[in-house]
């Protein structure tokens, strides 16, 4: 019998259960990447939207960007503009508000919905609910791009579609994460989630590639494009999500995972356990009924980290929706450039989420690497503010810095952590608290998401070093909640948490 192929062997080398893991792995990143993907557009079109002009002879008005040089073709003249200043009522002198408001629009309503998402995705099944999401966020995402086609210059319209946008994809977050942790056990979760957590890097990088390529020619396809991508993905989604290893009859790795995490104790010793037992109802005598809200409230650990995300995110998404407006600033960079520069820190963000997994599986301390991190963040913005004036060189080391330092702490807060308190031992086995203590803890943070690009849009007219002093005070107060996780976790002996269960597959 001849012997098989090297790839044959390869393949056959795995178990069923491993490759079903890792296509639920790779589809899930695919998933929520399309998400952020459909986000990243507003960030790019900013400076299409807002165009700096100045007034010349008998009234004309001409551009006054770099990137303007002689014997360039015109720009697109909008019929309802005054002026070539960009695209109305975005043409005005607070534009930077409006602009704001649009951002505060999205991300307001993303901040609530994800309260009530969290709720709802315990009850109704992923596949479902996801698609719909998926399919809803793709619609509203062209929407907004048709506004370019159909020349709609109407605030509240795009104020609208921003709402309802925010609103809807908040399906996506706890349900990719509920997911993911029911193919995957504790052992090596800040590695794993780590790596999977760079779908939003990667999604930032592809939104921000696509457009920035019809930024400059035809802002409306910069949406309408995205959200066709995210409309695609739904229908995949529903073609082929599994929810849980046993609709298809896989072993699962968390019934079988004994990993104890120390922060998530009120001390270390065992008598101290029962104090945080929640004891849920069942649901009509068919199991575990879904927690509900105060229930996930009381797991050790959600609250103070809900807190610390608050203001983590706020420095997370005001680079998101304003980075590329600032480089545009200050190194006079057009929309489309400034675009494919900002899309570094995303870079660094990849980098970062899987470091701060590495470091927080190595010595079992979510809190700590978490701490760590945002300590080293204030310096490095106050540098990025200094430096990335003195050239473009800086500004590409700071932003692939910044971007892992930002992105770290928020990263493993939104994975590894959420999927940790999700399945903590005090619920005793519960697995309907997951998607709920995952929206908590996101949802709080995105009422940060929702006033950091709100506080840019502020304070930017008055200088953009008083938008990176905001910046480092909101990392200062995303550290002060975690003192109290962090001392815990460093008064714990290593051998009172027990040594952390590889990763195995079963």
């Amino acid at each position: 019998m001849a012997r098989l192929p090297v790839g044959i062997r390869f393949i056959v080398s795995f178990s069923r259960d491993q490759w079903y893991r890792a296509f639920i792995f790779i589809l899930t990143f695919l998933l929520y990447a399309s998400f952020h993907l459909s986000r990243k557009p507003i960030s790019i079109v900013k400076g299409e939207l807002h165009r700096y002009c100045a007034a010349v002879n008998e009234g004309e008005v001409e551009f006054n960007s770099q990137n303007q040089k002689a014997g360039d073709v015109p720009p697109h003249q909008h019929p309802d503009n005054e002026t070539d200043c960009g695209w109305a009522p975005f043409d005005r002198d607070n534009y930077q508000q409006l602009l704001g408001a649009l951002d505060y629009s999205f991300l307001c309503a993303y901040a609530i919905g994800m309260y009530l998402s969290g709720i709802i995705g315990e009850r109704l099944p992923i596949r479902y609910y996801l698609t719909f999401g998926m399919l809803a966020s793709g619609a509203f995402t062209a929407l907004f791009g048709l506004g370019y086609f159909y020349n709609i210059h109407s605030f509240g319209f795009y104020v609208v579609t921003q709402i309802v946008n925010g609103l809807v994809q908040t399906t996506g977050w706890p349900s990719v994460v509920t997911c993911l942790s029911n193919w995957f056990g504790k052992g090596r979760r800040g590695l794993i989630m780590g790596v999977w957590n760079s779908h939003t890097s990667v999604g930032n990088i592809l939104g921000s590639l696509i457009a920035g390529y019809w930024v400059s020619t035809c802002w409306g396809l910069s949406f309408i494009v995205p959200g066709a991508i995210v409309a695609a993905m739904g229908i995949v989604c529903f073609l082929f999500l599994i929810e849980h290893p046993r609709d298809i009859a896989c072993s699962s790795t968390l019934t079988a995972d004994p990993e104890m995490q120390c922060l998530l104790l009120s001390d270390g010793k065992h008598s101290a356990h029962q104090n945080h037992t929640i004891v849920l109802p069942a649901d009509g005598g068919s199991g575990v009924a879904a927690i509900s809200f105060t229930g996930a409230l009381k797991i050790p650990g959600v609250i103070e980290f809900s807190l610390c995300l608050l203001f983590a995110k706020l420095v997370s998404y005001t680079f998101l929706f304003w980075l590329p407006l600032y480089i545009t600033n200050v190194d006079h960079l057009d929309a489309q450039k400034a675009g494919e520069l900002s899309t570094l820190f995303d870079v660094g963000g990849i980098f970062g989420g899987i470091l701060a997994g590495v470091i927080s599986d190595r010595l079992e301390k979510r809190a700590s690497t978490c701490g760590l991190m945002l300590l080293l963040a204030a310096p490095t913005l106050y540098i990025f503010s200094t430096i990335s004036k003195m050239g473009l060189e800086a500004t590409i080391a700071m932003l692939l810095l910044s971007g892992a330092l930002v992105s770290g702490p928020y990263a493993l807060i939104t994975t590894a952590v959420s999927a940790d308190l999700g399945t903590h031992k005090s619920l005793k086995g519960n697995s309907h608290a997951l998607a709920t203590v995952t929206a908590i803890i996101d949802g709080t943070g995105s009422v940060g998401a929702a006033l950091g690009p709100l506080l840019a849009g502020l304070l930017s007219p008055s200088g953009w070093s008083n938008v990176f002093y905001m910046l480092m005070f909101a990392d200062a107060c995303a550290l002060l909640f975690l003192i109290r996780l962090i001392h815990k976790e460093l008064s714990c002996p290593r051998s009172a948490m027990g040594n952390q269960v590889p990763f195995k597959e079963q």
